[in-house]
């Protein structure tokens, strides 16, 4: 268990690194926004997911309608709903933790499930439990940071909420560099372009990520290596 926990904290320190900014910004928002850091360590606790959390920002400032905090939720993390179908025969052989590890799933964990390499003295079950754990800790830990940060120093938000963007260029990079076939962040590269086009910056997400798993189910026997196929 001592080589498993090392092995998850190292696996995952990239996204602590990553975090910092990221983290910090969301709490720093949060505080001028009116919420102090209880209200933004219950958010990142219970809400997790980093792109919502800071549009529910401007959400609370607002006054936006609950109804419409629903709407905007689902179409904003549907693309998890595409995470959970690859994980979906791996998660139920875990147990009662398979129900954190769905809870768990965001981005980054994606990121980091899809990369695991374990040696044989590491415990897959709990290396991906663990893995999952430590970038919520990192999360909830900094974006209460950011927000106790807020009280003490004033800051000029105005482009802070960057910082989301530069993570997910930072996992997206991170995560070519180690594939051995590019044609996936191709194909999604070129959907999110025409979908952007045809349906503008507030309707994209969706219709890209269905042609994106659809190209990717036509094209698997181009993607997949060829002693994994019918796995």
């Amino acid at each position: 268990m001592t080589k498993t926990l090392r092995y998850a904290v190292k696996h995952s320190f990239p996204i602590f690194i990553s975090f910092i900014p990221v983290g910090l910004a969301y709490g720093v928002l949060m505080q001028n926004a009116g919420y102090n850091f209880i209200w933004t360590g219950a958010c990142s606790l219970f809400v997790l997911a980093g792109s919502l959390q800071y549009l529910m920002v401007s959400f609370f400032a607002g006054g936006v309608s609950l109804a419409t905090v629903a709407i905007m939720s689902l179409l904003l993390n549907s693309r998890h709903i595409f995470y959970g179908l690859s994980f979906i025969e791996k998660f139920r052989s875990f147990g009662f933790w398979k129900y954190f590890l769905i809870y768990s799933l965001t981005d980054e964990n994606y990121s980091l499930h899809c990369s695991h390499d374990f040696d044989d003295d590491i415990d897959e079950k709990w290396a991906y439990v663990l893995t999952a754990i430590m970038p919520v800790i990192y999360w909830v830990v900094l974006s209460i940071a950011g927000a106790l940060i807020g009280t003490l120093i004033p800051f000029d938000t105005t482009g802070i909420d960057f910082a989301l963007t530069a993570l997910f260029i930072v996992i997206l990079i991170e995560q070519m560099k180690g594939a051995d076939n590019r044609l996936p962040a191709l194909l999604a590269f070129v959907s999110s372009i025409v979908c952007l086009v045809l349906f503008g910056p507030s309707n994209f997400i969706l219709p890209s990520l269905l042609i994106t798993v659809a190209l990717l189910t036509i094209l698997r026997s181009r993607i997949e290596p060829a002693g994994k196929e019918g796995n």
